[in-house]
């Protein structure tokens, strides 16, 4: 109310406050349909942002493993560049010499054994992470679907207390089930 006792409503706030106000049943059944539904809906939205921040971590994990597969496969290269070296040094070095070139030539190959299989766990790693974090995002547009289909269910609902049409909040109620089936599978 303003200083001069006057009050200007606005055409929803009056509508509201007339039906609320006159014991209407439509609109105390649209306004806890409609709380029902927000409450569904914040359950939803933190499911939705719970799947799709856990892929993206796993996807970051993939990312991670995949680079240091990548930094394995690189020293296992450097390895093979040097036993390249040791062997033409074999070749090429005095008898004495070659027996220190052939063990060397062995400590190469040996490690390299072990960095390819580095790099292979590595590797694999990498594709469980990735296979896990596409699983995991897989339900996440199920839930953005039943979110969209939720929010417009609230929005039918509320223009069915504005115009007093049944059919807007049968629509709303369609939306609803669609929105709460897709959150269910």
């Amino acid at each position: 109310m303003s200083e001069d006792g006057f009050h200007v409503h606005g055409a929803h706030e009056h509508e509201v406050e007339h039906h609320a106000q006159s014991g209407d049943k439509l609109s105390s059944q649209v306004a806890i349909f409609t709380a029902i539904l927000a409450s569904l809906g914040a359950i939803v939205s933190y499911q939705g942002g719970a799947t799709q921040n856990e892929s993206m971590l796993l996807k970051n994990e993939a990312v991670l493993r995949k680079a240091d597969a990548s930094d394995q496969w690189n020293f296992y290269e450097s390895k093979s560049s040097k036993e390249h070296l040791m062997e033409i040094a074999s070749e090429l070095a005095p008898v004495q010499k070659q027996a220190f070139y052939k063990e060397q030539l062995l400590r190469y190959e040996n490690d390299k054994k072990d960095i390819k299989l580095k790099a292979e766990t590595f590797e694999a790693e990498s594709r469980k992470a990735d296979g896990e974090s596409e699983r995991l995002l897989r339900p996440h547009h199920k839930l953005a679907q039943a979110m969209t289909l939720i929010q417009i269910a609230i929005s039918l609902a509320s223009i069915t207390v504005l115009t007093r049409k049944k059919w807007l909040f049968v629509a709303a109620v369609v939306a609803a089930t669609g929105g709460v089936v897709l959150w269910g599978i």
